[in-house]
């Protein structure tokens, strides 16, 4: 991945200030992939568990391996902090399977495309998201080698198309797992990584603005020449500031 402009960051933090939580992902997944060149139909059709790898390659080339994350014991409250690796969490999500799921249940056989994005989105607003969710994923499904449509899968049939898509696509839900220091009982959480990185991004951007505002007033400079600066040369003008 490309080393984004400190100046590309600070206009898609800008933009992403009138942005829900969904269009945030967008938005971070479009500066993960500039290879794409800003498709969006192209973004959104991707699994969801390479949008989970592309989003912690993006966070690792912005804020480095290192995370920290806080989370509360379920059962006696504690709060528990550890570190993840985001390049590691990248790589091994990167790992993926056929997006193609093709299971034969029974006389059924079945051909099922890994939800992307959209078919999440989409789903989730009908009355029904899982039956909306198969519907739209499904590509091919035979009984006894006649076609049949989506609504006349059996429950044993579209559990297995579930369980061959986590599989094939296991990124998808990021789950911990983290044994409490205090009680020793486990605490599942999802780390919702657009979330996570937004959250360091909106505060890396207010940091840098306020750096801005000060080597402009101190130096008169213009924030194009302020973002041109690499961060170390930017940190010893501010130290210079400060002995004035």
């Amino acid at each position: 991945m490309a080393m984004m402009r400190a100046a590309d960051v600070l206009a898609t933090w800008e933009t992403g200030l009138a942005q829900a939580p969904a269009g945030r992902a967008v938005l971070l997944h479009r500066a993960a992939r500039p290879d794409l060149d800003g498709d969006q139909r192209a973004l959104l059709a991707l699994p969801v568990g390479e949008r989970e790898a592309d989003l912690f390659a993006l966070r690792q080339a912005l804020f480095g391996e290192r995370m920290q994350v806080r989370l509360e014991c379920g059962a006696c409250g504690a709060d528990m902090e550890f570190e993840l690796d985001a390049g590691e969490f990248a790589r091994t999500l990167a790992d993926r399977g056929d997006p193609l799921v093709r299971i034969a249940e029974d006389g059924w056989e079945v051909e099922f495309r890994v939800p992307g994005v959209a078919d999440l989105t989409a789903a989730a607003r009908d009355a029904d998201p899982r039956r909306a969710l198969l519907a739209r994923c499904l590509v091919t499904a035979v009984r006894d080698g006649r076609p049949v449509s989506a609504d006349t899968l059996p429950v044993a049939v579209q559990r297995r198309i579930a369980e061959a898509a986590q599989a094939a696509d296991p990124g998808a839900d990021v789950t911990l797992t983290i044994a409490c220091p205090e009680c020793g009982e486990p605490t599942r959480a999802e780390l919702d990584i657009a979330s996570y990185l937004w959250t360091e991004l909106d505060a890396w951007a207010r940091d840098l603005l306020l750096d801005v505002h000060l080597l402009a007033t101190a130096y008169g400079w213009s924030e194009p020449e302020i973002l041109a600066l690499s961060p170390l040369r930017r940190r010893y003008y501010l130290e210079l500031c400060a002995d004035v």
